[in-house]
This record gives C-alpha cells, structure tokens and sequence, in this order.
C-alpha cells in the first residue's frame, strides 16, 4: 500500500519557539515513519509582511537547521524551501480564478493581520490561503498537521480542490485535518489565553527554540500564574494549565504525576524544575544545530535535492492543471 501524504511547513519569520516544537515539529517527526512527508519552509508567506533580505535568508537556513536538529530526516521526509519550487506561485494563480473575494475576506487570520498591518495591507496578506492550499493541494496531500486556529484555512483548501475538481474533473485529492488533541497549542507565558508567538511583542511571552539556558530561566519565572497557588490542571488556572502543559511535553510525565509531585509546594519550585527539565529538554537540540548551522554545504545538500523531490511531484500536479484549464503544454 502506498502511504499516505502529509504537508506541513513553518515560516522563516524569526526564531521559532517551543510553541512551534510543541505543536508542529514534534509532531512531525513521528509521522515520517508512517506517511510520506513534505516539510517545507514557507518563505514566500513570509513576504507578506516586510522582511530585510539577508534576515530572511539567515533565518531560511535557521529553520532548516532547526528543523533537522529537532530530528527531521531528509531520507524520510521531503524537506525543502518553498520558493525553490515555482509550483506553488504557479499553482497559487490558478486557484486565485476560482476562489472568491467574500470567502478570502472573512478568515480570521485575514482580519487579524490587516488591523496590525493598515499601512501594509497588501494583496498578498489577502491571498495568503490560496497559497497555503496550493502547498497542500500540489503534493496531493491526505493529512494536513493543523492546529484549531490553522483549521479555517484547511478548509479553503479543501473548498477549492473539491470546486476545481467539480468544474474541470477529478484533480486534487481533498485533505483532511491530522489534530493532534494534547499539548498541541502551546500559550504564551504572559497571556495564556493567547498562542505563544515570535511575534508577541513582549519577548518575556515566548520562549525560543535556541534561546540560551538563563534567559529561559528568567522568561520561565517571569510567567504569569494566580494567586490560587496550587499546581493544578483546569482551565480556571490558565496560566498553571500552560506550563503544565510545557513540563509533560519535555519531562515526558504524565499531567497527573506533574499534580501529584508538587501537592502543596509553591510555583516558585515549581517553575525552577521546569525551567531545567526545558532547559535539558533543548540542550541537545541546540547542540545539533550549533554543528548544522556550520556546515552549509550539508545544509544546501539538503533543500537542494528537497526542492528536487518536491519539484518532481507538484509539477506533475501542475502539468494536469494546466492541461485541463486549457493552457497549451510548453
């Protein structure tokens, strides 16, 4: 049996943090044994908003690094930069001639970014989901990793492989969501009612991949608690929950062996033993990086016959789309 498709990718946008380790990359690497798998790093959104070029290929190369440091495997999985497959500009094209303006206005994602970015308001901002469907839609992608807040765009996707498909025949495979239900959506240390976020403008609210042992720390103990003081699991100690959240994920403990250890001690403790079980948890992440970030060679190895393997696939895709909107074949 052939396996099934998986397409995730992450933007080039900055640092990533344990949020994107937690609720992405994690998860990624468990799949690539049971699916074939496509990881791309998705510079062309990154444009959406304003970058300085040589940030934006420093930080193309981080993520990749990251992104093998953390366990990914170019022999397993596809892993390539995205704007190294023109496929997915060309494809982006297409699906804007079928995907309509009152569709594309009302994501939420959409309306979120334009109230940031009035003075930047671009078109692409407003077409971002069409891309992100054609990076799923070109690998006739099954399972799309999603998080609740990337749901509504998985729906677009699906919207338009099953309108493509309808009006010209049978194209797209039409994806499905892969929701991983624990630890998945990781908050921010000083609002947990809000994802944790590079972005955030206060840097005491995420915590970075690479960020170096004390300022994990100092950001760990800056966290926002309540003055219940117990260390409990419920959503009236939002704060609490997130960090608990954070500690089974590195300490591999369960939420309930996390409750039992600090019965009756305060979070001042509490958060000294997270910090470290953190603190460990990236060591030998970041120690893989710090070698892979030096070896540019291996690293351009690496997207280079990534862009080639996805290349082969989402042209295949391509030259049926083409044909059946009636281009002429090249």
């Amino acid at each position: 049996m052939e396996k099934k498709v998986v397409f995730s990718g992450v933007q080039p946008s900055g640092g990533l943090t344990i949020g994107n380790y937690i609720g992405a990359i994690k998860n990624w690497i468990s799949l690539q044994d049971e699916y074939d798998c496509y990881y791309s790093i998705v510079d062309l959104h990154a444009i959406t908003v304003p970058q300085v070029p040589k940030d934006l290929r420093k930080n193309t190369l981080e993520v990749l690094a990251i992104y093998l440091a953390c366990g990914l495997d170019p022999e397993k999985s596809t892993i390539f930069i995205q704007s190294h497959v023109p496929a997915h500009a060309e494809l982006t094209w297409v699906l804007n001639t079928i995907s309509y303006m009152g569709q594309l206005s009302r994501m939420t994602q959409f309306k979120e970014k334009s109230k940031k970015s009035e003075e930047n308001l671009n078109a692409g901002l407003f077409t971002y989901p069409v891309l992100m469907a054609a990076d799923i839609l070109l690998y006739q992608t099954d399972l799309v990793p999603v998080g609740e807040d990337q749901k509504q765009h998985l729906e677009l996707a699906r919207d338009l492989a099953e309108r493509f498909n309808n009006k010209y025949s049978p194209t797209f495979q039409v994806p499905e969501p892969l929701i991983k239900k624990e630890g998945a959506r990781i908050m921010s240390l000083q609002n947990p009612e809000s994802k944790m976020s590079k972005s955030d403008e206060n840097e005491n609210g995420y915590i970075l991949i690479l960020d170096k042992p004390d300022d994990i720390r100092r950001k760990i103990k800056r966290a926002v608690t309540d003055s219940i003081g117990e260390v409990k699991y419920n959503d009236e100690q939002l704060g609490i929950k997130n960090l608990i959240n954070i500690y089974s994920v590195f300490s591999g403990d369960t939420i309930e062996e996390i409750e039992n250890r600090y019965e009756g001690v305060g979070y001042g403790k509490f958060k000294e033993d997270l910090a470290e079980v953190v603190v460990e948890g990236l060591r030998p992440i970041q120690e893989r990086y710090n070698k892979l970030i030096n070896d540019k060679d291996y690293l351009e190895k690496v997207y280079r016959e990534g862009a080639e393997k996805a290349s082969y696939i989402a042209n295949k895709t391509l030259r049926k789309v083409y044909r059946k909107v009636g281009f002429i074949q090249r």
